[in-house]
């Protein structure tokens, strides 16, 4: 005959069962059971952590790309001061009629005036001409010659650039073309090119188209030959696109970054191409002002008269640093 207490756990009677507890047995059980986590030092394994946000004192390593990476770069303090320095030499030139008093090749009474002459800022030349007149005209000369010759020089390059992406035997074609160029040092080549059409703007903006041809020649070829390995182009040339539309939609486009960095570098190099050749008098004729050409002329006054070449000093200074400036921004941007 069973007891009662055969029917009720060992307890008074009436309680309700007690908790498991996690250091009994069924504890124990249960936490055998349950899936152990891994620990890197017995597997050998290491916790990789995963993307942290920036702390208030740290940065992101590597910021996303504008939308608009020219106008982002021409925003930094590098490319600010560039537009600056730059945009005022060219606003002083274009507006040289309006800001000189003097006419650039119209003398006076006074010879190597120095600066502050009543009027004469800048002073005059050896000839009484005003040099404040003719650094301002000389700007003007000197803006239109590289205005033509970099343009002139990177659409020679760029189109000798997509003849050798054509084919192998073009791109050997095209290298030794390339190579043929650069053996001549730029001042034989420009003596050789004013010995044959003589001193004047042609030779100059010659000259400065010649230099500029391999520089973006081979800048674009080596972004094209880039841009042909990425998987976008893989994936156009899958999807049925002729490879002149693959070269003219997708690869051009993202190849011309560089260009524009160079188109920077090149109107800095033409400013000083001009004023040697103007320096050693094969450039734009005389009287014609230049700042290469009013620099030249101020050479045997220096011990006389210094202030002479400050004018053009200082010009051709602003201009070029200001074009590095902003040639340094751009690449900056598009290297991020």
């Amino acid at each position: 005959m069973s007891s009662t207490a055969d029917l009720h756990p060992t307890g008074p009677a009436g309680a309700e069962p007690a908790a498991s507890d996690p250091t009994g047995p069924a504890g124990a059980a249960q936490a055998a059971s349950a899936p152990a986590e891994a620990d890197p030092a017995t597997t050998g394994l290491t916790a990789v952590p995963g993307p942290q946000p920036p702390t208030a004192a740290g940065r992101p390593r590597r910021p996303a790309r504008s939308r608009h990476p020219y106008r982002s770069a021409l925003s930094t303090v590098r490319g600010r001061a560039g537009l600056v320095l730059v945009g005022a030499v060219v606003l002083a030139g274009l507006l040289a009629p309006l800001i000189a008093g003097h006419g650039p090749t119209d003398q006076s009474g006074q010879s190597l005036a120095g600066l502050g002459t009543p009027g004469h800022p800048l002073g005059t030349d050896d000839l009484g001409r005003d040099l404040l007149s003719r650094v301002l005209y000389g700007i003007r000369a000197d803006l239109g010659i590289i205005a033509l010759a970099v343009p002139a020089g990177a659409v020679l390059g760029c189109l000798f650039a997509l003849v050798a992406a054509a084919h192998p035997v073009a791109d050997t074609v095209v290298q030794r073309v390339f190579d043929l160029v650069l053996a001549f040092p730029g001042l034989i080549l420009a003596l050789a090119i004013t010995a044959i059409l003589g001193p004047g703007r042609l030779p100059v903006i010659l000259v400065i188209a010649l230099a500029e041809v391999p520089a973006f020649g081979r800048l674009l070829r080596g972004s094209i030959l880039v841009q042909r390995e990425q998987e976008y182009v893989t994936a156009a040339r899958v999807g049925g696109s002729s490879g002149r539309r693959v070269l003219v939609r997708h690869i051009l486009p993202n190849a011309a970054d560089p260009l524009i960095v160079q188109v920077a570098v090149s109107l800095s190099v033409a400013v000083f191409i001009e004023g040697a050749m103007s320096f050693l008098g094969v450039g734009v004729r005389p009287p014609a002002p230049t700042l290469g050409a009013v620099l030249s002329q101020s050479m045997p006054y220096l011990a006389q008269a210094p202030d002479f070449a400050a004018g053009p000093l200082i010009t051709v200074t602003a201009l070029v640093l200001g074009l590095s400036l902003i040639a340094e921004a751009l690449n900056r941007e598009i290297r991020r």
